[in-house]
């Protein structure tokens, strides 16, 4: 299956950090009134100047995915009681699990879809997480305008029935990832890397993302994110490339590629909050390869749109 990074499961993390810290900001001191502004959360306290708080961070990916975007939703509609006003910025600690689904093409650059189930899963614990984004670590650093982490995560991998006759399989892969997430003025802008290492195709791929939650209102949430992937040589080649003796097998012609951007995505996703402890939300997206990749003979399709469906409830 393609990577989550590349996919909706991306965004859905990011949904979740979003959501964490918009729980920390959503309490209000005493004496505060909201004055508006779009997009700029504005307070004044006489007879102090008036004072102007970015939504650095929400509440609620691809994505993701911590498919679990929906407990940071939760975690935003409790901020108010679990924090005391004036009082420090919640730990924003979480557990959510919960079922999706994700109609996908079956490798990137496939021609055919097929629709995958997949669990929700968004725990946090101190410095601990464990999401389907950036999988299972710490972060070493996590301030509210940057965190830095590291862990282990999924690599790209394909099946053999999905990949053209003669080409085979990309085993299941893991990689070792690092991350670094900026925030600043609602925006959140993520940078990574991941080294494979043990299955998959062994090489290196590195991913930058951009993202920025618009509230419809108190239960409704849009999450616009735009992302772009590069792999080296090695990653690129295992697969996309193919070999003399899959050449002989597929009666595909012989391809080899180096390093290079890899694909890049845009997705819009949705996320409804149907109580206090279950949400629910859809995300879209489609994806384009980019590069000396798409003219790969197993290339079928350059471009090629995904969905994903999902339900979660928080702990």
């Amino acid at each position: 299956m393609p990577t989550l990074r590349s996919g909706p499961f991306a965004g859905l993390a990011t949904w979740q950090s979003r959501i964490r810290e918009l729980a920390r900001n959503r309490a209000e001191p005493k004496g505060w009134r909201k004055v508006g502004l779009p997009g700029v959360r504005l307070h004044q306290r006489s007879p102090t100047p008036m004072q102007i708080r970015l939504p650095q961070k929400f509440p609620a990916s691809l994505a993701t995915l911590a498919l679990a975007p929906l407990a940071l939703w939760h975690s935003a509609a409790f901020a108010q009681d679990d924090q005391p006003p004036g009082g420090p910025p919640m730990g924003g600690d979480q557990f959510v699990i919960g079922v999706g689904g994700m109609y996908e093409p079956g490798y990137l650059g496939s021609d055919s879809y097929r629709f995958q189930p997949l669990p929700v899963v968004d725990i946090k614990y101190d410095r601990f997480f464990a999401n389907f984004e950036d999988g299972i670590g710490l972060n070493l650093i996590d301030t509210e305008n940057v965190t830095i982490g590291a862990g282990v995560t999924m690599a790209d991998n394909y099946r053999a029935s999905d990949a053209p006759e003669g080409i085979g399989k990309l085993s299941f892969g893991v990689g070792a990832r690092g991350f670094v997430k900026l925030r600043q003025a609602g925006f959140e802008a993520t940078l990574g890397g991941m080294q494979i290492v043990t299955g998959s195709t062994g090489g290196f791929v590195a991913d930058a993302t951009v993202s920025r939650p618009v509230f419809i209102n108190e239960s409704f949430m849009l999450m616009p994110s735009v992302g772009v992937r590069w792999a080296d040589a090695k990653h690129n080649d295992r697969y996309f490339g193919v070999n003399a003796a899959q050449s002989t097998a597929s009666g595909l012609s012989q391809f080899s590629t180096g390093s290079g951007f890899l694909d890049a995505k845009a997705e819009l996703g949705s996320m409804y909050l149907v109580t206090d402890r279950i949400s629910m939300g859809v995300n879209a997206g489609v994806t384009t390869l980019l590069g000396d990749v798409r003219n790969s003979p197993i290339v079928e399709r350059r471009t090629s749109p995904y969905v994903l469906a999902f339900v979660g409830y928080r702990f």
